[in-house]
């Protein structure tokens, strides 16, 4: 039996890393989001925002990102290993600011499946923006409605992880898992 693999994914600031160090905290294994370590070692080469100035150069790196996450993932045998997004995170995103990508991309998308896809949407009242966090809560609902059609493009049924508590959203999504 391989790696069970489970994407939590959504806009910026809906939740997910909370989930996710919810999951750490009740012991399951996590694989955390890279966008803001690639955000953070842009900055330390002098770019501001890498996704602004550069959106193919972070998109790859990214993607290259969680590819190795993916394949990662296979160390933990049979268990199940949750994702803060996933591979069609990166395409969602590029497809937002009106960008074009490689096929590799979609090739990417198309080879590494995923099990389950939970996705959370945008929440005003939780929603805040940082200095690896810029868009505002309008972008956040476009990105929205792209990481569905991203997803749903690649024949995924999203299930959607409704408004509550970290524990409530944790638990709601370990009992659809059956676990």
């Amino acid at each position: 039996m391989s790696t069970k693999k489970i994407v939590i994914t959504g806009g910026p600031s809906t939740g997910k890393s909370s989930i996710i160090n919810e999951l750490v905290n009740r012991g399951y294994t996590c694989l955390e989001e890279i966008s803001r370590q690639v955000t953070i070692e842009a900055k330390k080469e002098g770019i501001e925002q890498l996704f602004l100035t550069n959106p193919l150069l972070f998109s790859e790196l990214l993607l290259k990102g969680r590819q190795k996450q993916y394949i990662d993932a296979e160390i933990y045998g049979d268990k199940t290993v949750f994702f803060d997004r996933g591979i069609p995170d990166v395409l969602a995103y590029m497809d937002f600011i009106g960008d074009t990508y490689p096929d590799y991309f979609i090739e990417a998308c198309q080879q590494s499946t995923y099990d389950a896809v939970f996705i959370l949407k945008p929440w005003k009242a939780i929603y805040t923006s940082d200095s690896e966090r810029y868009e505002s809560f309008y972008e956040a609902l476009k990105i929205h409605d792209n990481l569905v059609n991203t997803y749903k493009n690649y024949n995924y049924i999203l299930i959607d992880v409704p408004f509550d508590t970290i524990k409530n959203r944790t638990n709601f999504i370990l009992k659809v898992l059956g676990m």
